[in-house]
């Protein structure tokens, strides 16, 4: 695992592996999109993790927002009661790459790291 970048302590942690990749991605979009990260019931441990790009002007009084260099995720406050201190990474590995959840509040995971039991 790469180092997460701690200016502070946050309540969503992200390797500096992870926020390349995302830059990267929001890059090609070609918009100055923010990160949205939460969870969704469903999965083979019981909730899933859900990530995806929108528009910051979506940013709402419910959400929270951890700012990395101008790079903004947003997570809504019901998600982040079972997020709080996860660890974003990213990996370019042939097999098992792609980005990985490290939650601290999951009591299960499923064998691909995309759902978690609490």
């Amino acid at each position: 695992m790469t180092q997460a970048i701690q200016p502070q302590q946050r309540g969503i942690q992200l390797s500096e592996t992870a926020l390349r990749q995302v830059k990267s991605l929001r890059d090609k979009q070609g918009q100055d999109l923010c990160l949205r990260v939460g969870v969704r019931q469903g999965g083979c441990s019981g909730m899933s993790y859900m990530m995806d790009f929108e528009d910051s002007s979506k940013i709402g009084p419910q959400d929270e927002v951890f700012d990395y260099d101008g790079f903004k995720i947003v997570c809504d406050r019901k998600s982040l009661l079972y997020l709080y201190g996860l660890m974003l990474d990213y990996s370019d590995a042939m097999i098992g790459g792609g980005f990985q959840f490290t939650n601290p509040n999951a009591s299960q995971t499923c064998g691909c790291g995309k759902s978690f039991g609490v």
